[in-house]
């Protein structure tokens, strides 16, 4: 049976799970689908064509589904999407997309959120995400899978975090952040693999040596990048996690690499 409380506000047209908890205060807007499980404590608000999963559970003073913060919207028709089994904390910000980027915000299943995070508008958010204390996701960006952005890091529009990989605290992301890989600093630069993270998630020690190995053929050797790219493809064809840095890298976007600090820095 549903358990909200006298003083939240629910719109009439809100789709809500017959199990779902809200408390004193909290705003759910006429569009808003919350699914089974869910648990939305006190002072929450949720606005906009917002669908959210499973078993997620929304903290104090959260804000999801409310407009962009683009100078350019203007009313437009966009939404945003949360997957299951998401925590999002205290004071975390999820904006709708924008109908020049897409019209839509995207965060994936498993996903933390801790205290103060913000995703923009039109911003891919993969599984098992974790968004530290107040990082900030500016619009447009792409994190993958397993990606983990630490406390007070913040990540330009349109860049792209790759799968398993770790942005340490503090750190201003301007440059796509290869799979795997472990970036840190202002302006953030490429310290290596996600090693840690490699161990922690059980890859294998030689899938971990054919990335070192990659890695040091992408940004050690000599060659243009494109030469060093084509190189790895070719003597890592059959590696799958190789490839995938290596497709994130041909693909390519608005940003260029985050590479390696140089020895001259």
């Amino acid at each position: 049976m549903a358990n909200i409380h006298p003083t939240a506000i629910v719109a009439d047209g809100a789709q809500l799970a017959d199990d779902i908890e809200i408390g004193p205060y909290s705003v759910i807007g006429a569009n808003v689908v919350i699914g089974e499980g869910g648990k939305v404590h006190s002072h929450v608000v949720v606005e906009g064509n917002t669908k959210i999963g499973k078993n997620v559970e929304i903290f104090p003073f959260a804000s999801v589904g409310t407009i962009p913060q683009d100078l350019k919207f203007d009313g437009e028709n966009v939404g945003c999407e949360i997957g299951d089994n998401v925590n999002i904390r205290e004071y975390v910000t999820i904006n709708p997309g924008t109908q020049g980027g897409g019209g839509l915000t995207k965060v994936g299943n498993n996903c933390h959120l801790m205290v103060g995070a913000h995703i923009a508008h039109d911003c891919m958010i993969g599984n098992d995400v974790i968004l530290v204390n107040h990082a900030t996701i500016a619009g447009h960006c792409e994190i993958g899978d397993h990606a983990i952005v630490a406390g007070l890091s913040a990540v330009i529009q349109f860049a792209r975090v790759g799968e398993h990989a770790f942005v340490g605290g503090m750190s201003g992301v301007e440059n796509d952040v290869i799979p795997f890989g472990s970036v840190i600093g202002n302006r953030a630069h490429l310290g290596g693999l996600n090693i840690v993270g490699l161990k922690r998630r059980g890859f294998s020690r030689e899938t971990i040596h054919n990335l070192r190995h990659a890695y040091q053929m992408l940004f050690d050797a000599e060659g243009t990048q494109s030469e060093r790219v084509e190189k790895v493809a070719a003597a890592f064809a059959d590696d799958d996690n190789v490839m995938k840095i290596v497709d994130f890298i041909r693909k390519g976007t608005k940003k260029s690499l985050c590479t390696p600090r140089s020895n001259k820095d």
